[in-house]
């Protein structure tokens, strides 16, 4: 099997991770694939072999990667899905990080995680993506997103004006500070720190979250993921900003948004006894109480 491994930094604190991961795919005869900038570091900090195998875009993934491994946090762990893609690779997140919903197998359990890989005791979470389209193509082939778009003000301190259609049908205009469309991954992000709802992974839905709205009585919305969103902005600057999973570039006002469901799904490497509800429970300490 081919394993890319894709991770940010190399850091005293998580090399030895590093060398763990290797290690345990070098016993079970696998062949790992590393991010050419996380094996030039690699090579540098740890002493991998330069020989090493390595990928550096998503066109890597469409032929011989088996599985891929994102070594981090959830930030870490998107950045990886942007080179898997429509391949249909697995990803499994090994979270040395902080929170990590997206990349919630602790450190402290990369060998019982990979001996249940080997062993195909795992199962496939299909996560959702959307896309985004503008009328200039702002992002390139780089328009999809797991988490969510954001639309914000950028010069001013005022507040803007987002129009929101659904199917071409009026909804609402936000007054607010921004809009977020949130997949049900990204309901653990951004949307989620804005007052927005959990949705589980197998939701097919969207959300609609203002960024603190003027109207208190404007509240998030979910609507189901087959009904494109269109969006455009009204504001006393001319430039405003526009955020796919953490990428922002600049839009003007007078340029209209369309979101729409991506036509691929990812898949992401579950166990049985780690599972999402199980996630959400202890990452956010629901039923802990100091006093008992």
């Amino acid at each position: 099997m081919n394993i890319a491994v894709f991770g940010r930094k190399v850091t005293k604190q998580n090399a030895e991770y590093y060398s763990e991961i290797l290690g345990i795919l070098k016993d079970f005869g696998w062949n790992p694939v590393l991010q050419k900038d996380l094996k030039d570091l690699l090579v540098k900090k740890v002493g991998i072999s330069e020989k090493t195998d390595e990928f550096e875009s998503y066109k890597d993934f469409k032929s011989g990667i088996d599985l891929s491994l994102s070594i981090g946090g959830d930030g870490t762990f998107i950045q990886n899905v942007k080179f898997i893609r429509d391949s249909n690779v697995p990803v499994l997140g090994i979270n040395t990080g902080r929170l990590g919903f997206l990349a919630n197998i602790s450190k402290d359990d990369i060998q019982i995680a990979m001996d249940l890989v080997h062993r195909k005791e795992f199962v496939h979470q299909k996560r959702s993506m959307i896309r985004v389209e503008t009328e200039r193509n702002i992002f390139g082939d780089e328009n999809i997103a797991l988490n969510e778009l954001t639309l914000q003000k950028k010069d001013t301190s005022s507040m803007i004006t987002v129009n929101t259609y659904l199917e071409d049908k009026y909804l609402n205009s936000y007054w607010a500070d921004g809009l977020i469309v949130a997949t049900p991954s990204g309901s653990t992000a951004y949307s989620l720190s804005c007052g927005g709802p959990i949705i589980t992974p197998g939701c097919q839905v969207h959300i609609l979250t203002p960024i603190a709205p003027h109207n208190l009585n404007v509240r998030p919305m979910v609507v189901p993921d087959h009904m494109p969103i269109k969006l455009d902005i009204e504001g006393r600057s001319r430039n405003h900003l526009i955020s796919i999973d953490g990428n922002s570039k600049n839009i003007r006002q007078d340029e209209t948004v369309t979101v729409h469901k991506a036509d691929f799904m990812i898949n992401v490497v579950k166990f049985e006894d780690n599972n999402f509800l199980d996630t959400i429970r202890n990452k956010m300490f629901w039923g802990s109480d100091k006093r008992n």
